[in-house]
């Protein structure tokens, strides 16, 4: 089994949803929810990286380790940068950015993307795909694409439509079903990353297709980094953005605290 290092990002400051990580879903913070699925990963290790003591002392009530970065990180992935260099983890590790507000993302794919990393040496970055065959899906802007070469590289990410289907998309969007052997993958947001490449990654500036398309891997592809891309071995679930989400969320975990805590004992 593949040896790797879980990091949770959790910030309190979310403008949509003031103090996230610590919303009930089912009797328990949704923080919780997302350092189980993390458990349920076999992760060698598992950390709460956040800026906010609120968070912290909820976080080691349950037993999670924590640790405290800076409150001026613009993105996940820099506080998880920072938690990297705060832990003094090796360059050769395999670290897994696993979202604070995904408290539905299975285990298995936790596992999943540091497996897939560490199959391929030649990749900076590891991530996540599900097919998409539904055509307002494809031209969602909200649902990022990603187009891979043949070993499965990623070649392209996008919240355009891509790749472009010719004989089926016109300016006004899709004139008919797409093929059933579609070839259109919704990229899943679960990045597993070797802590040197990491590193290389926030040290650099955005690049331009990054600040066109508001995705932060294209500057890892911009840097001429390979990001390994596989298909999700089940549904990833969904994430908490709005408030819409957290209900979907509490709905599918049944807001039973004792149907979800019996999974500990």
């Amino acid at each position: 089994m593949s040896r790797f290092t879980v990091i949770i990002p959790a910030r309190y400051a979310s403008s949509r949803l003031p103090g996230k990580p610590l919303l009930e879903i089912a009797g328990e913070p949704m923080i919780r929810h997302v350092h189980r699925r993390a458990e349920e990963s076999g992760a060698t290790r598992i950390v709460i990286a956040t800026d906010d003591q609120r968070v912290a002392e909820v976080a080691r009530g349950f037993g999670a380790e924590v640790c405290m970065t800076r409150p001026d990180h613009g993105s996940g992935t820099d506080r998880l940068a920072e938690a990297v260099t705060l832990l003094g983890l090796a360059e050769e590790e395999i670290v897994v950015n696993v979202q604070g507000d995904e408290p539905l993302l299975p285990g298995t794919l936790i596992r999943q993307v540091a497996g897939l990393l560490e199959r391929h040496p030649g990749a900076a970055i590891a991530t996540l795909c599900e097919p998409l065959r539904q055509a307002d899906g494809i031209f969602d802007p909200h649902i990022v694409k990603v187009v891979r070469d043949q070993e499965g590289y990623a070649l392209y990410f996008s919240r355009a439509p891509i790749p472009w289907w010719r004989e089926g998309f016109d300016r006004g969007g899709c004139s008919g079903s797409p093929p059933a052997d579609s070839t259109w993958q919704r990229h899943i947001g679960l990045y597993a990353y070797r802590v040197a490449s990491l590193a290389r990654f926030t040290a650099w500036p955005t690049a331009p297709l990054e600040e066109l398309e508001c995705l932060e891997q294209l500057r890892a592809l911009w840097h001429g980094e390979r990001i390994v891309v596989a298909e999700a071995t089940e549904p990833a679930g969904h994430g908490v953005d709005t408030p819409a989400d957290l209900e979907r969320v509490r709905e599918a975990l049944g807001n039973r605290p004792s149907a979800i805590r019996s999974k500990d004992t």
